[in-house]
């Protein structure tokens, strides 16, 4: 039932946020309920209200990946926003007991350790799917100072976001943050919906803070792979970075993210001197 009001939400809120003008219907009468109809979904879509009535019930078993297609096309979805559902209707599927996964705790492997080592004049650093600072090299680790020491954290990106005032003062652009931190777990929930470890995390989430909370609700999804990230770091100030996301087929639970400064800016200058002052060990959190 649970993964079935999570398909029912998720494709209520796509359809509620639509409007008639935006698919190019024209007129439609009044309306007591926000976004399209289901009628006009189907009408989109090439499908029957019935089986659009059945999906949004939550109810994707069976539901051929042709369908899925049509109707995030009708639906508007974006990239996030397709794979999500197919998610959604993978994890539909009937799983023994025996074989249900349950979600395990990758490990860097000595390569990757060795990679990170060697990247030595810009910080980069590996986080799994529940938002856990897993490895860095010593640029990484000195950026990340202010969450790894925080004991709020448990070294968690997400819990640290969250739950710990000082979050917001390292993070000023902390509302757009805290969207794409929501978005990115949704994403990562519907593609491992047996993740023991990534629901408690959600659980404790939501029961702890209505920010969170409130952010789930909307069902928005995310891919985090390339961006803008601003950061005030209490050591060295203000850094502006741009950032890179590298998956990992080996390790498919990892991603590796890379932080670079644009030449000649000021970022670049206080990062030398975060790398100055990582070397005294002052920055350095154990490893």
């Amino acid at each position: 039932m649970e993964h079935q009001t999570e398909v029912s939400e998720f494709l209520r809120t796509r359809r509620e946020r639509l409007t008639p003008e935006q698919v190019g219907i024209i007129g439609g009468g009044r309306r007591r309920v926000p976004g399209l109809r289901r009628e006009e979904v189907a009408m989109l879509a090439g499908m029957s209200v019935d089986y659009v009535a059945r999906m949004e019930r939550g109810n994707l078993a069976g539901v051929s990946p042709e369908l899925l297609g049509a109707l995030a096309r009708a639906l508007r979805l974006d990239e996030a926003e397709t794979a999500h559902l197919h998610d959604l209707a993978r994890a539909a599927a009937p799983v023994s007991p025996r074989r249900k996964p349950r979600g395990s705790v990758a490990v860097v492997p000595p390569t990757l350790n060795r990679f990170l080592d060697a990247v030595t004049a810009t910080p980069v650093w590996v986080r799994n799917t529940r938002m856990d600072y897993v490895a860095g090299n010593d640029l990484g680790r000195a950026l990340f100072a202010p969450m790894l020491d925080d004991p709020a954290s448990r070294g968690n990106n997400a819990l640290w976001t969250f739950l710990s005032p000082a979050a917001r003062l390292y993070y000023p652009d902390w509302e757009q943050g805290a969207d794409s931190v929501v978005a990115s777990l949704r994403s990562d929930a519907g593609r491992t919906p047996h993740d023991k470890g990534l629901t408690d995390l959600i659980g404790e989430l939501v029961t702890r803070s209505d920010d969170f909370r409130q952010r789930w609700a909307k069902h928005d999804v995310r891919f985090h792979r390339v961006g803008t990230k601003r950061i005030h770091h209490p050591a060295v100030g203000d850094l502006e970075f741009d950032f890179e996301a590298f998956e990992m087929p080996g390790q498919p639970s990892l991603t590796m993210f890379a932080f670079t400064t644009r030449a000649g800016s000021p970022s670049e200058d206080r990062m030398r001197l975060l790398g100055s002052l990582a070397a005294t060990s002052e920055l350095q959190p154990e490893r």
